[in-house]
């Protein structure tokens, strides 16, 4: 299981510009459609444990995918697969980008590179949040949180603890109504 997990993840992170969150619709084609070592709800729990844990998405959902496949040689496996082509191409990247940094054409190369990352950061967000029946009102929560932090400087930690305390709010709520 070891060579499986670091295969499919060093395909993923070989070909995959813009990070971790451009990398989740390759991991949920591989491990949810073609290899089905996870079905899409746990996908979509393993997105979010990945995103509230401290560190690297793309890392953090190696080890989830890598332990609950293989355990900790899967934990290994998946994990060095998803960091090594992100190490070696930033290393060979240091080592000439100094000599090449102001040539006009690397220059337009990154400028052209930037909508790309958009869009393949775009994308599986808009695919996650349809596979979560995410609806128009529960949309208008990242906006407005992004707004905050954006417009009114407003500190993502705070934003974050509010949330929490807003959601176990929310739960207690409907818990009691529901008994």
């Amino acid at each position: 299981m070891f060579f499986q997990l670091f295969w499919t993840y060093l395909k993923i992170g070989t070909f995959t510009l813009g990070g971790g969150y451009a990398m989740l619709p390759l991991i949920q084609r591989e491990v949810v459609e073609r290899k089905a070592w996870i079905d899409e709800e746990e996908f979509l729990n393993m997105i979010a444990l990945a995103q509230a844990a401290p560190g690297l998405i793309a890392v953090n959902s190696a080890i989830f995918i890598g332990w609950r496949v293989g355990g900790w040689r899967g934990v290994c496996g998946a994990v060095l697969g998803a960091v090594l082509p992100s190490f070696l191409i930033i290393l060979v990247i240091a080592m000439v980008f100094t000599e090449w940094k102001n040539l006009p054409s690397v220059e337009a190369a990154f400028k052209g590179i930037r909508p790309a990352v958009v869009a393949l950061i775009a994308a599986p967000l808009f695919k996650m949040a349809k596979a979560a029946k995410i609806t128009w009102l529960t949309a208008l929560v990242p906006v407005a949180v992004a707004l905050l932090i954006w417009l009114l400087h407003v500190n993502p930690v705070w934003v974050i603890l509010a949330t929490i305390a807003l959601t176990i709010g929310v739960v207690a709520i409907n818990g009691a109504h529901k008994k």
